[in-house]
């Protein structure tokens, strides 16, 4: 037999095992493991906005969000004193004892809206607030670029499970709660009225 036959014989036995296992790595349509998906990083607060939440609600203050949160070209934050460990109950959302929206007006915060046992602004109590202190909230929120931010009050340990919508209302420009179809602004009371002076 032919002497390079042989070489190319003999070659061709050692290369083929080679091929073979390099084929199976390939993995014949397989593909390469992916790595884990993962979560967007939480925007970090900055120093600034988490010293004025806590200038205005004390320590355990934690910062929810922050940025142009009415759409108005102003930064603003909402914080609250949140619950820690709150068990789920039936009403979805972040239990706290306090919140608060705040703006940055050159250079100072003030505050727009507060919940602590009632809602809120600086024009006097929010339409639909309980008459009774609410000693906590169910609080949900969402933000987007086209809406702003809009803000979901449900009173824990009250009687009333009515949920109180508010949102900037860029007519009166502040923070306002809206009515049951969460359609129109209420107006402001400037105090709430027991319920016996309701009756007269």
């Amino acid at each position: 037999m032919n002497r390079s036959l042989l070489g190319s014989l003999s070659c061709a036995r050692i290369l083929s095992p080679i091929l073979a296992v390099a084929f199976l790595l390939t993995g014949c349509g397989s593909e390469a493991p992916k790595p884990e998906a993962q979560k967007p990083a939480e925007p970090v607060v900055p120093e600034e906005v988490q010293d004025a939440a806590k200038a205005f609600l004390g320590s355990e203050t934690t910062v929810l969000l922050f940025g142009d949160l009415a759409l108005n070209g102003k930064q603003e934050f909402l914080a609250a004193n949140v619950v820690p460990n709150t068990p789920k109950k039936m009403v979805a959302g972040t239990a706290v004892t306090r919140a608060i929206i705040a703006e940055n007006d050159d250079g100072k915060w003030v505050e727009l809206m507060r919940a602590d046992e009632h809602l809120k602004n600086q024009n006097g109590y929010l339409g639909l607030t309980p008459l009774q202190p609410v000693s906590g909230w169910k609080l949900q929120y969402e933000n987007s670029a086209e809406k702003g931010m809009a803000l979901y009050f449900t009173p824990i340990t009250s009687n009333s499970t009515r949920t109180i919508a508010v949102k900037y209302n860029r007519e009166t420009k502040r923070y306002q709660s809206l009515d049951l179809n969460y359609e129109h602004f209420l107006t402001e009371a400037p105090s709430l009225e027991s319920p016996r002076s309701m009756l007269r």
